[in-house]
Order: structure tokens, then C-alpha cells, then sequence
């Protein structure tokens, strides 16, 4: 049996909700300057905006931080609430992939962030095996912007098909209307077998099973239902 969960409460302190916060500036969270101290050269910069604070991982080094925010009993950051992206309009603007992390035991929030290149690959370490929470998360941000998450264990979409072909619509550059011609998505949409987009329980129609790609068929037919 574990051993029961108590709340940090340092001396003389209630919890309130921050009033008047200025824009930007304020007291940052300490975890921040913590990570800088614990992983020299992995903290590009931070700021604090609203009383937030957002931190700038070095890429090569997320999967390191996020690790030790989660075990140092100092730092405790038990809960992953958010895994998304943002694209700014700006071509030559990295994008960036961000992570939301809250100790509720010492009442803190803080934001990682990583930049990425659009020259290059856009990819990041998942943190799946360190929040489980993480699998859909994950998904839904390569679906939605197409950033690979290494180590994940069943990268696939999750709110699209996986044979969607007009890419990823949270992206910038994707058109309001789709990259596929009126005509052509009502031809895809009238050819698509509907049946194709259950699991294996709620096929009513056995031929659509074999309509499946072999890697879906695979897992429908195996014993792990990571994902699922």
C-alpha cells in the first residue's frame, strides 16, 4: 500500500489565487532556475508572462528534464495537463513544441518549450514512458501539425483517419478549404468503406476488415491495446 499523499504548505502560507500579475516580468517559478542549475546549457532562456513561467529546453535535453522534474522530490511535477504546438505566421519562425507540467503537491505550473527548425526534421522525444498520459496528447499533436514524437509507441492519428492525405491542418500553410479539390474529397469521401473506421468489436460488416491497411489489421488482431 503507498503511503498517503500530503500538500506542501510552507509556513504561514494559504493558497490564494495571484491578483494584479503584471504582463510580463514578476516572480518567476524557482523550478526554472533549478533546471538551469541541474543541467548547465540546457536552458536557452525563459520568461515570465502573466505569472507563468516558460522555459526553453535545449531539444537533446527535454526528455532529461522532464525525467527529473517528475522523480526530484523538490520538484514533483506529477502531472502532464497539455502536449501542443504553435506555428507562428512567420516563415523564418521556428516552430515550437510545448509541454505543461503542474505539481500539485508545491502548487506550481511551469511551461517547456523547444524550438524547431522548419529546415529540418521536425521531431522531439516523447515522454510517454515518463507520463502516460502522454500517448493521446502526443498523437493529437502529430496529427494536428505533423511533429514526430520519438520512443512513442503507437504514433499514429488520432482525430483524422490514418490515410488522410492533405496533411496537417493546424499547420500554417494548410488551406481553409483542404489541399484536395472540392471534387476530389467528394470522390475520396464516396469511395471511403465506412465500416473500415471501427475496431475489430464494432465491425458489422466482415469484409471491411479486409479493407484495412496490414499494420491496423495487425494491431486489432493482437493483444495490445496501447492507444485504443
Amino acid at each position: 500500500m503507498s503511503a498517503p499523499f500530503t500538500i506542501y504548505q510552507p509556513a504561514g502560507e494559504q493558497p490564494s489565487t495571484p491578483k494584479n500579475l503584471p504582463h510580463k516580468g514578476g516572480a518567476a517559478n524557482p523550478s526554472a532556475a533549478a533546471i538551469a542549475a541541474q543541467f548547465p546549457g540546457a536552458v536557452l532562456r525563459s520568461h515570465v508572462m502573466w505569472g507563468e513561467t516558460t522555459v526553453f529546453v535545449e531539444q537533446s535535453k527535454l526528455h532529461d528534464v522532464v525525467q527529473w522534474l517528475h522523480d526530484d522530490a523538490a520538484q514533483c511535477y506529477e502531472y502532464l495537463s497539455d502536449v501542443t504546438a504553435v506555428e507562428y505566421r512567420d516563415a523564418a519562425q521556428p516552430m515550437e513544441v510545448v509541454w505543461h507540467l503542474r505539481s500539485i503537491k508545491h502548487r506550481r505550473f511551469l511551461r517547456l518549450k523547444v524550438q524547431l527548425a522548419k529546415t529540418e526534421p521536425l521531431e522531439v522525444p516523447s515522454v510517454w514512458d515518463i507520463y502516460k498520459g502522454a500517448d493521446w496528447l502526443e498523437r493529437e499533436t502529430f496529427d494536428m501539425f505533423g511533429i514526430k514524437f520519438a520512443g512513442h509507441p503507437d504514433l499514429r492519428r488520432i482525430l483524422l483517419w490514418e490515410s488522410f492525405q492533405e496533411g496537417h491542418p493546424l499547420r500554417k500553410d494548410f488551406p481553409l478549404r483542404g489541399r484536395l479539390s472540392r471534387a476530389q474529397q467528394l470522390t475520396n469521401a464516396l469511395s471511403a468503406n465506412p465500416e473500415a473506421r471501427y475496431s475489430m468489436e464494432e465491425l458489422s460488416i466482415a469484409d471491411a476488415f479486409e479493407e484495412l491497411p496490414l499494420d491496423m489489421r495487425a494491431r486489432l488482431t493482437g493483444d495490445s491495446r496501447t492507444g485504443e
